[in-house]
């Protein structure tokens, strides 16, 4: 089965906003192109949301979900409680009905799940075999555990995901041959889809199919319920802080320390300086790789307004008893070590990978985050371990255009300047000071370039690139006598009212009349065919002619002297 998250190659524009933004740098540019990479991937989907031109897609499961439900008799929803958010204002018993007008048998709440999960995290802390548990509520900060801090494995509450458990109760209660579809905002979960439960489709994919099947919410029957009961204080979860509270209805230890985490950074941070022997009391971490909870998955419609869906998230779910007893249900789950093992690189490899990208010396890393690494070096480290490409640097890119331009500036026929808008010479070739001459030579010998000369000390006609200047021309061309020669002078804008061109052609020269003549022969023959196109007819075999005799003066004065 393909990776829940891809790039579709051909709309990547080679931003690298997915390199910056992804928190485990898993993404590899290859070809200008950035790809996930599966194995480094922790599935917080945080480059879908950031990709400008939606390059980066969820995998779409919506024909399997449709394809389950003609294999399987009875295929019922796992619908995640992030649903009161997501179709706000929207009657439950009006949307179960439209579920289950798409062919399902049922629907129920995952939030079951997370009160069974809720149950078995207080007996953990009654236990009290851990100084410390990571719940493993979340499946992505789960993946984060296992491949970036396998020494913390130990430490993630051997529980399974509030999914996996209400899978198992679904199953339990109407049969193992059952089709189970999760409905939610988690990308994390099309991974889980392995044991319990078929597919995981979001919000995203139950909006496309309610328009695809034209569901005529008039009329839908409304004698609707949750099967399974509603849920209660598990439907807390989809918010941070949410699971600590429904853990508190289980009788956990009174000294048990809750924390809290949400937006993968910020669980990267709390993992990062977390020391488990430093703790004298029972200690519960809730995490959540969504800033703000799982109310702002991936996989919703809306993003943001996390103070509004916490606030309806708390006032829709129904009140529950002050304590409760579990069921009767085994969701132990284990965990296991994949870690995602980081390359050590010499200052020797380091330093090779900076000269690719032209920076030599310290003060040339300038570390502006561009490419989508932090520092030069973090990027280096990305180029050796061919995650990155040069192209990614915007410094050594601007380097090589102002290289090639300077090249190709030096090896043109033509003389060729550019000032700004003081007439200070940018830059010129060696051509455009043989043209002028006079104190163009002089000046040349202590810089060849002519670099921040002013112009009107070496030639007689700067006042018409004062007025180019003034007047932001895009192009004009001129002639001008000086010292015995014509000079061709094309005068263009480079950028408007601030740096000016000028092309200089010493025209009374022999190339430069053979050029002209060429250019005139070129333009008679294009005429010429242009009439034979319209009176062919007419001209016969003498417009055949006329294009031989005009091709052979053009071959003859284009010959090299």
């Amino acid at each position: 089965m393909n990776k829940p998250i891809y790039t579709e190659k051909t709309e990547c524009q080679d931003c690298y906003k997915c390199v910056r933004e992804c928190p485990v740098k898993a993404i590899r540019v290859v070809d200008g192109s950035a790809e996930v990479m599966p194995e480094a991937c922790i599935l917080c989907g945080r480059c879908t949301e950031v990709c400008p031109v939606g390059a980066k897609k969820i995998r779409d499961d919506l024909g399997e979900a449709m394809l389950l439900l003609k294999q399987k008799s009875r295929v019922y929803v796992s619908l995640a409680p992030t649903f009161r958010t997501e179709f706000q204002g929207l009657d439950s018993a009006k949307l179960i009905a439209a579920i289950k007008n798409l062919g399902f048998a049922g629907v129920s709440e995952t939030a079951l799940g997370a009160q069974e999960v809720s149950a078995s995290c207080a007996q953990l802390l009654r236990e009290g075999e851990n100084p410390v548990w990571i719940s493993s509520a979340c499946p992505s900060v789960v993946h984060l555990i296992e491949q970036y801090y396998p020494h913390l494995v130990p430490n993630i509450t051997p529980v399974m995901s509030p999914l996996q458990a209400h899978a198992k109760m679904l199953r339990q209660a109407f049969s193992d041959d059952i089709g189970v579809v999760f409905i939610g905002p988690c990308v994390a979960k099309k991974n889980e889809a392995e044991d319990n439960f078929d597919v995981a489709l979001t919000f995203t994919d139950l909006r496309r199919w309610f328009n695809i099947e034209n569901i005529d919410w008039s009329a839908l029957d409304l004698n609707q319920s949750f099967a399974l009961g509603a849920a209660e204080e598990g439907g807390l979860y989809p918010i941070d802080g949410g699971m600590i509270e429904g853990i508190k209805y289980y009788n956990p230890p009174e000294n048990t320390l809750f924390m809290s985490f949400s937006g993968v950074e910020e669980v990267i941070e709390a993992l990062d300086e977390l020391d488990i022997t430093s703790f004298n009391c029972p200690v519960l971490i809730e995490t959540l790789a969504c800033m703000g909870g799982c109310v702002n998955g991936p996989g919703v419609s809306k993003r943001g307004g996390t103070v509004h869906k916490r606030y309806d998230i708390r006032r829709l779910t129904p009140a529950a008893p002050d304590a409760r007893d579990a069921q009767e249900l085994e969701i132990g789950a284990g965990f296991r070590e994949r870690e995602i093992k980081k390359p050590i690189h010499s200052n020797i490899e380091i330093a090779a990978a900076l000269l690719k990208i032209g920076k030599k010396r310290k003060e040339d890393e300038l570390n502006c985050g561009g490419c989508g690494y932090d520092t030069c070096r973090e990027f280096a480290g990305a180029l050796i371990e061919q995650k990155a490409e040069p192209a990614m640097c915007v410094s050594y890119l601007r380097k090589l255009a102002q290289n090639k331009a300077t090249a190709l500036i030096k090896a043109m026929p033509s003389g060729v300047v550019i000032v700004d808008e003081n007439l200070k010479i940018i830059e010129s070739n060696r051509r455009f000071i043989e043209i002028v001459g006079g104190d163009a030579g002089i000046v040349s010998e202590a810089d060849p370039d002519l670099e921040g000369a002013y112009l009107e000390r070496i030639i007689d006609f700067h006042e018409l690139f004062a007025k180019a200047l003034k007047d932001g021309t895009k192009a004009q061309v001129q002639d001008i006598r000086q010292n015995g020669k014509i000079i061709r002078l094309t005068l263009f804008s480079i950028q408007k009212h601030h740096v000016l061109g000028g092309i200089l052609q010493d025209i009374t020269e022999p190339v430069i009349q053979r050029e002209q003549i060429i250019d005139k022969a070129s333009e008679v023959m294009r005429k010429n065919l242009s009439t034979v196109q319209q009176i062919a007819f007419l001209l016969g075999e003498n417009a055949a002619d006329s294009e031989v005799l005009l091709s052979s003066i053009i071959k003859s004065f284009g010959k090299k002297d």
